[in-house]
């Protein structure tokens, strides 16, 4: 059955695809992590993300949210220069960014993932695409969203970050038809 090639040979992307991408989540620890390896990928190989994300895991105490809220500058330029990450400082900045108002979005709406799913009516949208040359890079729903967490205060959630965003969290399932990870498939 022929699979997604985007992973290629690369053990950290093939595991990536198998046990996560598309695959919906609803934690929301996951999803802020998600939100920011992302967000760090955005002009870079996402084999690049992923190969420094144990290093942001620590460094950012997996994501606990309210620590992340709580990081002052000085800590921030410490994890830029004592961990393994992308050192980028404005991307760093946004994790904590971000997280101040992920945990706005909690208090509001209960989670973040109820914030996110109601999009898609808490269904995730499975594309039937038959090749990869076909997944766009962003869509009418990844523009919404985008603009919804950019007026809520997040940084680099332009459409197409946000769109991989929704495809690494399950809210999109981009498998192409053919890979036995396609929602399709799975369930036979």
């Amino acid at each position: 059955m022929p699979q997604c090639q985007w992973p290629q040979a690369n053990e950290l992307m093939r595991a990536y695809h198998d046990e996560e991408w598309c695959r919906p989540s609803r934690d929301d620890r996951y999803i802020f992590e998600l939100l920011t390896l992302e967000g760090a990928q955005a002009g870079l190989s996402w084999s690049i993300v992923l190969g420094k994300r144990e290093a942001y895991q620590e460094a950012f105490h997996h994501f606990d949210m309210a620590y992340c809220a709580g990081l002052s500058d000085g800590e921030l330029e410490d994890i830029k220069e004592n961990f393994p990450v992308v050192k980028h400082l404005a991307k760093l900045q946004s994790v904590r960014t971000n997280a101040k108002a992920a945990l706005k979005i909690q208090e509001e709406f209960g989670s973040i993932s109820d914030f996110l799913w109601k999009f898609v009516d808490f269904e995730p949208i499975v594309n039937n695409w038959e090749t990869e040359t076909l997944v766009p890079a962003e869509s009418p729903l990844s523009i919404q969203i985008s603009k919804e967490l950019k007026k809520r205060g997040f940084k680099f959630v332009g459409p197409v970050t946000t769109y991989s965003f929704l495809q690494a969290i399950g809210m999109v399932d981009d498998h192409i038809r053919s890979c036995s990870f396609h929602t399709a498939n799975r369930s036979k």
